[in-house]
């Protein structure tokens, strides 16, 4: 039976029964349900496909780390009787061992694959560069230059603009009649001084207004639209032409052009540079407000959500105020449907709340806005050795702050790497570089308080594992359960892959808190003080600041028995661990049985994707990244003895939250971008590779740096930590275990987690502290 032939009733139920099952909502990835090469049912396969959609072929593309293809999904459920109940049932229970995933070229396919590896960071940004034709209009808006003319809907008056004249209009405005003045007072300047006063008024509003030249133009209009107005376009300028085209002006297709003659310029004018009164202009103008202009980039800049106020500045002090003043006219701008236009400058708006999503280069500018925080930080940390201009405190938020874009910075360099390079090189850039962010503080609170002589950055080191455990567990999780709940009534991830890191949960728990149970078992309890206040001997004795007391006093337990075992859960533990890799990435690939489209439904493009960094450059981003890492963590460590001294918060709670959750927010945006796109599989999956990550290479790495160098790290946890980790294993392998979630579920797993913040908050400090 032809496609052409096949009832158009079938085809439309097909796809509502892919929908109501969440699919087709998903921009990032798509559910097929039979894992290649260990299929059940093959022949009930065959009937349901033959059944439903002759056309529709067991098709799969062939894919490999570097090739990437089409894959047509199967059908999901029968529509005939027979077939249905010959198939739907193994059809649905196979529903999450399929995965298509549409990626733009063989790098991002590359990239998405790894992301679905056990082991490896889950990363959302794109590292190669994208075509700006290719992109939403959104982000064309955003990432547009402001030397077009566009169609404008709506009005110029806003909230945003008049932000701007409260923030930035009225003050730049005043510097410029200032110097206006200025010029005027040199005579040899009043051309410029007039040009000053009328970019007085452009600057307090300029929006709706338009920069043009006078000279030099051509003037183009569409014959489409012949009564349109024609505001000139600059052309062939040396100032000028480095500004391109980026973004279309129209929906509709481009209109014809024609050139009309501008009007010619006068004649026997002397050149620009070779007047006295542009080298007055220079000195005396161009200069403070060249100061004005880049004070307000850099305020605009930071703030972010008021980029264009930023371009619109950078564009005035690199193109405006270098012409001659008397071709640089004010135009305002009427909304003009057919009309391309480009000019020096024109800005309709000052603030757009998706500026969030700006990068540079491929990273984002929040991140490159927070490089000025770590920089901020090493001067005022290693200059300000006293503490006499700023205080300890203060030293130790900017420091645990620089650690958020520095741990970005690597998480996008892993990513770049991986998805340029094979598995072996991808999985050792994973495994040195991945937990590099937290082992460069845990290792730098040791060895200081191992200097200070002082047991209380042991505890919180402790205290900032478990806080990650518990984080990665509960927290990450149940947040993207919830933000994805909201946008998707009901998301589905695969059950098989989770109940693999569940196992691996259960192991790491396991096993890290060994040590702890046997000393509970066979550890000698010791109390400071013991009172009878009926004072009867055979009356009932009450004892304060018990614990087990294994390293002063019971060193043949330690020495002979725990310490041992410490070791052989360090072995044994990893071991666990690369089993895992062999598992889902060998022996039970099809677990993770991916398949790769080209997001556009067409046969991908077979040129070499341009990727941001190189892997060089990566790699020395990486390198640098974690330099700066040591630096600001090294300075976390320094300056948090105030807050552990003086603060009435319970240093468990500054472990479990500041120290663990800081460095892994990078990690939790990932969740949430891939929650809303409707891909929870892969949110889960963050929280969970991190929370492997700490047990099973993290733990054991600290393990042997002690045994290398003795800082006195005992691993051996509180109860507080021991059975909230435990609880929290137990509570996630139940609410993974269905294979569905819902932003109820999510809040069940949030709830949980901040009930036991709370109860650290309000636990006595740990021993030595």
């Amino acid at each position: 039976m032809s496609h052409a032939s096949h009832p158009k009733h079938t085809q439309s139920a097909d796809l509502e029964s892919r929908r109501r099952r969440s699919t087709a909502g998903s921009s990032e990835l798509l559910w097929d349900h039979e894992p290649k090469g260990h299929r059940r049912s093959s022949q009930c396969d065959r009937l349901c496909v033959a059944g439903a959609h002759p056309e529709m072929v067991d098709t799969p593309s062939p894919f490999t780390s570097q090739h990437f293809g089409h894959f047509t999904p199967k059908c999901l459920s029968a529509h005939k009787p027979a077939v249905h109940s010959c198939c739907a049932e193994d059809a649905w229970q196979e529903a999450s061992c399929r995965t298509t995933i549409h990626a733009e070229n063989e790098v991002e396919a590359h990239k998405l694959a790894n992301n679905y590896k056990f082991g490896f960071r889950k990363w959302k940004s794109h590292v190669t560069e994208r075509p700006i034709e290719d992109r939403s209009d959104i982000v064309k808006e955003l990432h547009s230059e402001l030397n077009f003319i566009k169609p404008q809907k709506g009005s110029v008056v806003s909230i945003g603009n008049v932000l701007y004249v409260l923030f930035f209009g009225w003050w730049i405005s005043s510097v410029y009649v200032l110097v206006g003045l200025l010029m005027f007072c040199t005579i040899i300047g009043i051309p410029y001084g007039k040009l000053c006063w009328k970019l007085s008024c452009y600057l307090f509003w300029p929006f709706g207004k338009a920069l043009q030249k006078t000279s030099s133009l051509i003037r183009r209009c569409c014959i489409k639209f012949p009564n349109c107005e024609v505001i000139p376009e600059e052309v062939g300028d040396s100032q000028s032409t480095e500004v391109k085209e980026t973004t279309p002006l129209l929906q509709s297709p481009s209109p014809v052009t024609i050139d009309v003659p501008a009007s010619a310029p006068p004649s026997q004018k002397s050149r620009y540079w070779c007047r006295v009164g542009t080298y007055v202009w220079l000195v005396l103008g161009y200069v403070p407000l060249a100061i004005v202009h880049c004070l307000a980039c850099i305020l605009s800049w930071m703030m972010v959500f008021t980029i264009p106020v930023a371009k619109m500045n950078a564009r005035i002090l690199s193109i405006v105020l270098l012409l001659p003043p008397e071709e640089i006219q004010i135009r305002p701008v009427k909304k003009l449907p057919g009309c391309e236009t480009r000019v020096l400058l024109c800005c309709y708006r000052a603030f757009n709340w998706y500026y969030y999503k700006y990068t540079v280069d491929g990273i984002n500018v929040f991140a490159v806005n927070l490089l000025s925080l770590v920089i901020f930080t090493l001067v005022i940390g290693y200059v300000d050795r006293d503490n006499s201009l700023i205080r300890s405190e203060v030293k130790f938020a900017t420091a645990v702050s620089s650690i958020i874009p520095l741990s970005y910075y690597i998480g996008m360099g892993i990513a770049s790497i991986s998805a340029q390079s094979n598995f072996a090189v991808g999985a050792v850039v994973n495994a040195t570089f991945g937990s590099i962010t937290e082992m460069t503080f845990y290792i730098t609170a040791l060895l200081q308080g191992h200097r200070a002589g002082s047991k209380c950055y042991g505890e919180i080191v402790k205290a900032a594992l478990t806080g990650t455990l518990l984080g990665c567990i509960l927290f990450v999780p149940g947040l993207c359960m919830v933000i994805g709940g909201f946008k998707h009534r009901e998301q589905r991830f695969n059950s098989r892959s989770a109940g693999v890191s569940s196992a691996l949960l259960f192991i790491s728990v396991g096993g890290v808190f060994a040590p702890t149970l046997f000393s509970k078992a066979y550890g000698n309890l010791m109390c400071e003080g013991c009172n009878n206040p009926s004072g009867n001997s055979s009356g009932p004795f009450y004892c304060t600041d018990c614990h087990y007391d294994l390293s002063e006093n019971n060193h043949s337990l330690y020495l002979s028995h725990i310490e041992p075992l410490v070791y052989t859960v360090s072995v044994l533990l990893p071991a666990a661990y690369l089993i895992g890799l062999v598992f889902t990435l060998k022996t039970h690939s099809h677990i993770y049985d991916i398949h790769v489209s080209d997001c556009h439904g067409h046969e991908a493009s077979q040129h070499n994707p341009v990727v941001h960094w190189s892997r060089w450059r990566a790699l020395v981003v990486l390198i640098v990244a974690t330099l700066l890492t040591a630096a600001c963590a090294d300075l976390t460590t320094e300056h948090i003895k105030p807050i552990i001294s003086h603060s009435s918060v319970s240093q468990y709670f500054i472990g479990v939250t500041v120290l663990a959750m800081v460095p892994e927010i990078p990690e939790i945006m990932n969740g949430i971008q891939f929650a809303l796109q409707n891909n929870i599989s892969l949110s889960l999956e963050v929280g969970n590779c991190i929370a492997v990550q700490v047990c099973m290479l993290q733990i054991p790495l600290l393990i042997l740096f002690n045994a290398v160098y003795d800082v006195g790290f005992v691993l051996i946890f509180s109860d507080l930590h021991l059975w909230a980790s435990i609880f929290s294993v137990i509570l996630a392998n139940y609410i993974f275990m269905d294979g569905k979630s819902d932003y109820f579920q999510g809040t069940a797993l949030t709830v949980v987690y901040f009930i036991l913040l709370a109860l650290y908050f309000f636990a006595p400090s740990p021993l030595g502290c």
